[in-house]
């Protein structure tokens, strides 16, 4: 549980879930946080989970899914009962985002299942947080279900999906 303290590793360590924060040099000049970190940590960019903050029938809610995949709308608003979900506005989701667990609803992308370690950032460019899929679903007091869609590559994309990472 060694490395610099961050909101989210203080509620780790006061939750006394296991956890790895690893270090990396952060790029500012790059142009996917998440595939910067699996990139820098030698970690398959499924492994690695970015959060996504939309809006569920007006209602902030955070997708967290691999850095090498994409948010869909309309799975994340029926895994959290809402009927239409869409991108929350930047400035909306910085003012949101803390680390109070609880005030922000959370799904989780059931791929993170499959892996015995998963990744997620630390709360500051260059760290990541490792730990069980299952301490992080405990952590975030978070739902588990199918949110994730393939990366569209073209410019041709569904429109309800998010691709910031």
């Amino acid at each position: 549980m060694a490395g610099p303290s961050t909101p989210a590793t203080a509620l780790l360590g006061r939750l006394g879930i296991a956890h790895s924060v690893l270090a990396y040099p952060h790029d500012p000049r790059h142009g996917s946080y998440g595939a910067e970190a699996s990139q820098a940590l030698g970690v398959a960019p499924e492994q690695v989970f970015k959060t996504m903050v939309a809006e569920v029938d007006g209602a902030l809610t955070i997708g967290v899914v691999p850095v090498a995949g994409q948010l869909d709308l309309k799975a994340l608003a029926a895994a959290a009962g809402g009927k239409k979900a869409s991108m929350a506005a930047a400035a909306q989701a910085e003012r949101a985002t803390g680390y109070v667990t609880g005030r922000i609803p959370v799904v989780i992308d059931t791929s993170a299942l499959g892996f015995p370690t998963v990744y997620c950032s630390a709360g500051r460019r260059g760290l990541e947080i490792a730990l069980a899929p299952a301490d992080l679903v405990r952590a975030a007091g978070a739902v588990v279900a199918p949110i994730a869609a393939p990366r569209v590559t073209s410019g041709r994309g569904r429109g309800a999906a998010g691709t910031a990472g």
